[in-house]
């Protein structure tokens, strides 16, 4: 008998607690059983579905979360924080930075790292190509089903025929296996597949990264070419106005000419210009760093001063910087992997159209699914199966035809990312050895223009130079200091370069 007034309680997940009574859901059934269990348990599933899909797909997520990689296809670099295959430390983002705090060449870097979106981009593309890896691999598993349904079949018949009422009520339950046994090698071409593939998503996420590395030391670098630039302007405005002072006392004295003074004047109002240009140029490299390293654009910049280099010098020559980067260069391995991918992809597409051979094996009892219920029934059904495509309309040969195709248009991709690629390194290797030289020039340079200046200023001084002569020496020393400037700027920069475009650029080199 079912008793007067039950309570239920459901907790689901601890989100949802209701009460309810056994007149709301549970009703008697067969032989005067409730159905205590089943009947809270659809209840409790269908309420927490209907009103929290997220934290259901959460429950499901944590439930299955020994099985996230099973068949280890996940690369390591996913699990780590390096960011760079040979890099000396990891690094963890987001990076913090101190505004109040000079920003560095290697604060630049991290930030840039981890807030580039192509860098984010090529993270995800390795994730995918795990998964397709993955896909690869499980299709050496056999593949497990099992079924359970509760039925019920009632017969009725009219009054006036002679048949009898007949109800039926059973579980039907049944389970299988399907194992692929011989398939002439298509699963094997498409692991081969996967692999390159995710060799060339990792290779291309480090050819990202080298290329995120010369962008944000050429943004530097420039950056700190236009702040050096506007504070020569500045000095070089100091020296114009030093120039106007003594120019008027001479004339005051009476040992100077108007025109010595109209001279000095103009000579100022020039570096006055010089110095707003270069002011504006500053703010527009320090906006362009701002917005490449990923900092908002109100942000205001302060940029470490380490200029200088101390080691001048470059390890190798040109032949051996093209025989490293044949070897060892992210973007090149990339391009051969998607080679060696595309060939295997030829390989399992003709595959695809010869026999196979499948192991399987079903149990049912009770009747199989969706069909008349035999009660107390068991079944088993074992066999092999051998399949045989004989026409597909052609439709196999074109595409084998159009994998043939992708693998000539990899092979010249490949080539021309070769080329590309030597072309840089030879120009980044001509600007390094180019910019080396300019060294030591431009610091003679800056010594003589300035022994020039002080030698003619201490004669303007004291009357023995005209303004023409201190006018001259102040223009040589300002480009002396701007082409210091700009020599330092550009050997590191084209050190640093020569380095990305090696594909061999990390922290130790910044």
């Amino acid at each position: 008998m079912c008793p007067e007034r039950r309570y239920i309680w459901c907790d689901c997940g601890g989100r949802i607690k209701r009460r309810l009574s056994d007149e709301a859901i549970a009703r008697c059934l067969w032989r005067g059983r409730v159905t205590t269990l089943l009947v809270p348990l659809i209840l409790c599933t269908t309420v927490m579905l209907s009103i929290d899909v997220a934290h259901g797909r959460d429950l499901i997520d944590m439930t299955t979360s020994p099985f996230v990689d099973p068949l280890h296809t996940r690369p390591p670099k996913l699990d780590s924080d390096t960011l760079l295959s040979n890099e000396v430390r990891s690094l963890a983002c987001p990076v913090s930075y101190e505004m109040t705090q000079p920003l560095s060449l290697i604060q630049a870097v991290d930030l840039a790292l981890c807030g580039n979106p192509q860098i984010q981009a090529a993270w995800a593309s390795i994730k995918v190509q795990a998964g397709a890896l993955g896909e690869a691999r499980a299709a050496y598993l056999p593949t497990l089903t099992a079924s359970l349904s509760r039925m019920r079949d009632k017969i009725s018949y009219p009054p006036a025929s002679s048949g009898f009422d007949t109800t039926i009520t059973s579980n039907t339950i049944s389970g299988g296996v399907t194992w692929r046994l011989f398939d002439f090698g298509g699963r094997g071409a498409n692991q081969r597949s996967a692999q390159a593939l995710l060799s060339a998503a990792l290779a291309s996420h480090e050819a990202t990264l080298q290329k995120t590395l010369a962008d944000v030391v050429g943004a530097y670098f420039d950056a700190q070419t236009a702040r050096a630039s506007w504070q020569e302007k500045s000095r070089n405005e100091s020296l114009a106005q030093q120039i106007v002072l003594v120019a008027q006392r001479r004339e005051k004295q009476g040992v100077g000419a108007q025109t010595d003074t109209l001279q000095a004047d103009t000579a100022l109002a020039r570096a006055r210009l010089d110095k707003s240009r270069a002011k504006s140029a500053n703010q527009k490299a320090l906006a362009v760093l701002t917005h490449l390293i990923g900092l908002p654009l109100d942000t205001l910049l302060v940029l470490a001063d380490d200029l200088v280099d101390k080691n001048v010098s470059l390890r190798q020559d040109l032949h051996d910087w093209l025989a490293e980067i044949q070897k060892q260069h992210p973007a090149l391995i990339a391009a051969r992997q998607q080679v060696i991918a595309a060939q295997e992809k030829v390989a399992a597409t003709r595959s695809d159209g010869l026999p196979t051979i499948d192991f399987t094996s079903n149990v049912y009892q009770n009747g199989r699914p969706n069909q008349s219920l035999s009660p107390n029934t068991n079944e088993m059904l074992t066999g092999l199966t051998l399949n045989i495509p004989l026409f597909d309309g052609f439709f196999r040969t074109y595409k084998v035809r159009g994998a043939q195709a992708a693998v000539e248009q990899k092979k010249a991709e490949l080539l021309d990312v070769q080329q590309k690629t030597l072309m840089d390194i030879v120009k980044a290797h001509a600007d390094a050895v180019a910019a080396l030289e300019n060294l030591d020039a431009s610091k003679k340079y800056l010594e003589s223009a300035q022994a020039a200046l002080d030698s003619v200023y201490r004669k303007f001084d004291k009357g023995a130079a005209d303004m023409l002569a201190i006018l001259n020496a102040q223009t040589a020393l300002s480009e002396a200091r701007q082409e210091r400037i700009r020599c330092l700027a550009d050997w590191r920069l084209a050190k640093l370069r020569l380095f990305a475009q090696a594909g061999v650029l990390d922290h130790t080199q910044l």
